[in-house]
């Protein structure tokens, strides 16, 4: 039998982007019409969280998500720390990684495929080395290999490092793996965090020295 060709692999992946996306939406509406809802009483507006991000070949794209913080601030003005503004109905949709249906929505645009590196800030494209740039060849994912693999709990090498191993071996089983890994990482909550600036250092900072 003759072997699938890379371009046709790829093809094969936009198309089940797409056709997932749209599946997902449709039987997914009433969990975000229940979440919208329930984020408005809990924690006012808006409902969507927006925050820009760098795709692929380095062009900014919006990210939609559901929000999950409030907006209380300390004596001074200045937000409380994500972990302690992340709290009842907004870290129950993050452990159960319902915050991220509406990135379904930058799949269908293009912008975002099912699995892929994580979009990260604009501020952090600076500091990339050589080979990590090679993240920006594919489309950034809802999940990669980082999210099935210790996701918020991975040093910032490691993170990039797995993802400059899906580019550079990806082909649909891989595909197919990661995505059976995230349902399960999914289904038992592994990996989320509260505040992963608690944790580790943004990236710009960590090789700043700072």
């Amino acid at each position: 039998m003759k072997a699938v060709t890379v371009d046709t692999q790829r093809r094969i992946k936009r198309l089940l982007d797409v056709v997932v996306s749209l599946t997902a939406l449709v039987l997914l509406s009433p969990v975000l019409a229940l979440a919208a809802v329930l984020i408005r009483l809990r924690l006012g507006k808006p409902v969507l969280f927006t925050q820009q991000r760098t795709g692929r070949a380095g062009r900014p794209f919006t990210v939609y998500k559901l929000r999950t913080m409030t907006d209380e601030r300390d004596e001074h003005g200045a937000p409380l720390p994500d972990g302690e503004r992340c709290k009842g109905i907004g870290l129950l949709l993050r452990r159960a990684s319902i915050d991220e249906l509406p990135q379904l929505v930058n799949v269908l645009k293009g912008e975002l495929s099912l699995v892929g590196p994580r979009p990260l800030l604009p501020r952090y494209d600076p500091w990339y080395t050589e080979r990590e740039r090679l993240r920006f060849e594919v489309s950034p994912g809802i999940t990669g290999l980082a999210q099935i693999h210790g996701r918020n709990g991975l040093a910032w090498n490691e993170r990039l490092e797995l993802d400059v191993v899906y580019v550079t071996n990806w082909s649909l089983w891989l595909e197919l793996r990661i995505i059976a890994g995230t349902i399960r990482t999914v289904l038992t909550g592994a990996g989320v965090a509260r505040d992963p600036s608690a944790q580790m250092l943004d990236l710009d900072r960590e090789r700043m020295g700072t």
